[in-house]
């Protein structure tokens, strides 16, 4: 063989080796057999929901009528009920206080708002916490019981908590208080409950695991919480610091080198545990192809009888911002999940894109 053809034989073996390793860096996670992946963004429709002038709102903390939403529409929970997905979502105002609206779908994409908020802050016991800020990032589940249970952000201007409430219709709620208890927890930020739940039929259902619910919170590290009655619920704490347990990490050189977040629900499934979370990428020392501070998700998976131990992780995010509605707005680069359900045979994930509109990407069965 002549010195050409040698070299032209290595030049293709090198560069053929060098192609091959990014593709099974870019395909390796959907060689997972755990990983929900397949989800395409339904761009004849994204987004499929924006602010509106339109919807006003008899404030009853300030007696004032304003328009409740007018500012920015983000960051939904979603859930199926008489067949139908209703979308319960964080809206801002002018003043940048949150509320929880809700609109309801017959086919997962076109959605009726309801024209007032179904949850908000209130001249109640909970009020310390919510104002001014708001009531944000809900997440909702529904017990063995058909009870709603909705897991959400108290923001009082200086702190988030982590807190939680009840219904029996989606409409109208009993707030329960801060998740983290009025003990030593009660001043510390917390955010975004995530419980571990099941899919029976089309519902989402709180499900036991070694007899107690479990619940995976947090936004920098996640932590978890479990509870015997989805009300009352304790901290996972280290016996020998009496700190809270960390179970998923930031990771230098990825694109969730900032921050991790739960996004939806937790999936009990036949392999694990599901856990799509939200992820921050960092300033430096991160995933280098994105924006420092972009929003992507990733997924890991939790072994399904100790839920606070981690099995596996995905390699890369499965959703990221790369449209305009996504990487620019109230926040640029943003792609935040926080609703998922399955209905009409096919999975809808609902996101917040860039803290100013409502997307979502669906997965075939």
């Amino acid at each position: 063989m002549t010195r050409f053809w040698m070299f032209m034989l290595l030049f293709w073996i090198f560069t053929v080796g060098c192609s091959i390793d990014k593709v099974d860096i870019s395909i390796a996670d959907s060689r997972k057999p755990w990983v929900m992946d397949g989800f395409i963004k339904a761009d004849a429709y994204n987004p499929i929901l924006s602010p509106s002038q339109e919807l006003i709102f008899e404030d009853p903390v300030t007696n004032e009528v304003l328009q409740w939403e007018g500012r920015n529409v983000l960051n939904p929970s979603a859930i199926v009920k008489d067949e139908k997905v209703y979308l319960i979502y964080r809206a801002q105002d002018s003043a940048m206080t949150s509320r929880i609206g809700l609109a309801i779908s017959d086919n997962g994409i076109d959605f009726v708002k309801q024209e007032s908020p179904i949850f908000y802050p209130d001249n109640d016991a909970m009020k310390k916490y919510e104002w001014p800020g708001g009531v944000e990032d809900p997440r909702v589940v529904e017990s063995e019981d058909g009870t709603y249970i909705l897991t959400y952000t108290s923001y009082d201007g200086n702190i988030a908590r982590l807190c939680l409430a009840t219904s029996k219709d989606l409409k109208h709620w009993t707030k329960h208080g801060l998740v983290l208890g009025n003990g030593k927890y009660k001043d510390t930020w917390s955010k975004s409950g995530a419980i571990v739940s099941k899919l029976v039929g089309d519902k989402v259902i709180a499900t036991k695991i070694d007899g107690k619910y479990w619940m995976y919170h947090g936004d920098t590290d996640l932590y978890m919480a479990s509870s015997d009655d989805l009300i009352r619920w304790e901290v996972l704490e280290n016996a020998e610091n009496e700190k809270m347990i960390s179970v998923l990490h930031p990771r230098p050189g990825y694109f969730d080198s900032r921050l991790v977040e739960p996004g939806p629900y937790a999936l009990l499934r036949k392999e694990g545990i599901v856990l799509i979370y939200n992820a921050s990428n960092a300033a430096n020392f991160n995933d280098e192809s994105l924006p420092k501070f972009t929003y992507a998700a990733g997924q890991a998976l939790f072994d399904r009888d100790r839920p606070y131990k981690l099995i596996d992780r995905s390699e890369g995010y499965f959703i990221h911002p790369d449209k305009d509605y996504e990487r620019i707005g109230e926040v640029n680069e943003v792609c935040f999940v926080e609703g998922l359900v399955y209905f009409k045979n096919k999975w809808f994930l609902y996101y917040g894109t860039a803290d100013s509109k409502i997307a979502v990407a669906i997965k075939e069965n």
